[in-house]
């Protein structure tokens, strides 16, 4: 199974990816510092370590499909729940509404990163 043309999803994904990077650290702020700090390591951290071949150039420890999926559900996530903490109404319903297209585009990478060749080991 080829790599599907994900230019729009990728384009999405990081513009999640960006909120959840600022808007976590933004809602944790006002309980911890140190919160903070440990969400932004935890966001963009691990998906720089931890992915799957074939779906970035740089592979510094290969994980499973799965796991990279987990890894930007896990931004959604964050992005979508740490914006209604943190932000306006009319800024949360954008961001959840990125999220959501987000969502809708990344369906067909996703089933490509679970595709049985896309596992390590």
């Amino acid at each position: 199974m080829e790599r599907p043309d994900d230019r729009i999803a990728s384009v999405l994904r990081f513009g999640a990816e960006l909120v959840a990077w600022v808007a976590t650290p933004w809602a944790l702020s006002t309980y911890s510092w140190l919160l903070a700090v440990l969400a932004v390591v935890v966001l963009i951290g691990l998906p720089t370590v931890f992915s799957t071949p074939g779906d970035k150039k740089q592979v510094i420890i290969p994980v499973s499909g799965t796991v990279t999926v987990l890894l930007v559900l896990l931004q959604l996530a964050a992005a979508a729940i740490a914006a209604w903490w943190a932000w306006p109404v009319y800024a949360a319903v954008l961001v959840s509404l990125l999220v959501s297209a987000t969502l809708v585009t990344e369906r067909r990478r996703w089933r490509w990163l679970l595709s049985a060749d896309r596992h390590t080991g």
